[in-house]
């Protein structure tokens, strides 16, 4: 078996070493990832400057792009084969709700998955790896590539996977839940007076949807929620059918 993991915390991260060698027992793993950290950069992708990979080691590479450019240089470039799996993360802190629009390690999944490649996303809820939690993230990491590896997965379709600090209870099959953001953008002044800005600097907490990846988490389960790319809400497209789109064309 040959497996891609990346992820966008960088190659350096904890979370990528232990995952790589969760899985090694498995099959060859080759890491690719970005030479820095890229977290939130969702699904971009680098059209405008070339891009370089830096073979550290063998198998392990860096690369100056983000964790979409890491697939794709992985699976068109570097590995000169096609990856049975690809396997993202672990990323520090959790991936739900709304936050996997911006996720790179989601992200990551989504764009193997749109080459028809089967694949994980798996995040950790922390703020600080902990040694146990992590080496605990990454046995079921390797479980849940074992079983994805054996029975496949359906088609248009990736598993994001989020994994609960401290005591986990069990596992539930979930859907993706509602983010709730607090103040997003901080203002302060630098020493000159002048204004700079942080996005992301508020609480945020989730809607209490039953079934969720957030209410997962809350319960200390482990929330494995299938996911697809097709972002289409067919029960709003049914309801705009009544639009009469036709008569906004102007007539000549």
């Amino acid at each position: 078996m040959l497996i891609l993991v990346t992820n966008d915390d960088g190659v350096r991260s904890p979370g990528i070493r232990a995952l790589a060698e969760a899985l090694h027992d498995l099959g060859r793993v080759v890491v690719i990832a970005p030479d820095r950290n890229r977290s939130a950069v969702g699904h971009a992708l680098t059209l405008e400057h070339p891009l370089r990979a830096e073979e550290l080691k063998t198998d392990v590479f860096a690369v100056d792009g983000t964790p979409t450019d890491c697939v794709n240089l992985g699976v068109h470039g570097l590995i000169q084969a096609t990856p049975d799996l690809v396997v993202s993360g672990i990323n520090l802190g959790s991936n739900v709700g709304d936050d996997i629009t911006y996720s790179g390690t989601v992200c990551a999944a989504m764009e193997a998955s749109l080459m028809g490649l089967p694949a994980i996303a798996v995040s950790l809820d922390t703020r600080q790896f902990k040694t146990e939690e992590l080496l605990g993230a990454a046995r079921f990491s390797r479980k849940l590539a074992m079983k994805v590896l054996q029975s496949g997965l359906p088609t248009d379709t990736f598993l994001n996977v989020n994994i609960p600090s401290g005591v986990c209870r069990g596992v539930r099959l979930t859907r993706q839940g509602k983010r709730k953001y607090g103040e997003a953008i901080v203002c302060k002044q630098d020493p000159r007076g002048r204004n700079y800005f942080w996005i992301g600097g508020g609480d945020v907490g989730y809607e209490d949807i039953p079934g969720s990846d957030c209410n997962a988490l809350q319960d200390g389960l482990i929330s494995v929620t299938p996911l697809h790319t097709n972002l289409t809400n067919d029960l709003s497209r049914q309801e705009l059918t009544g639009w009469s789109l036709d008569s906004l064309m102007e007539k000549s």
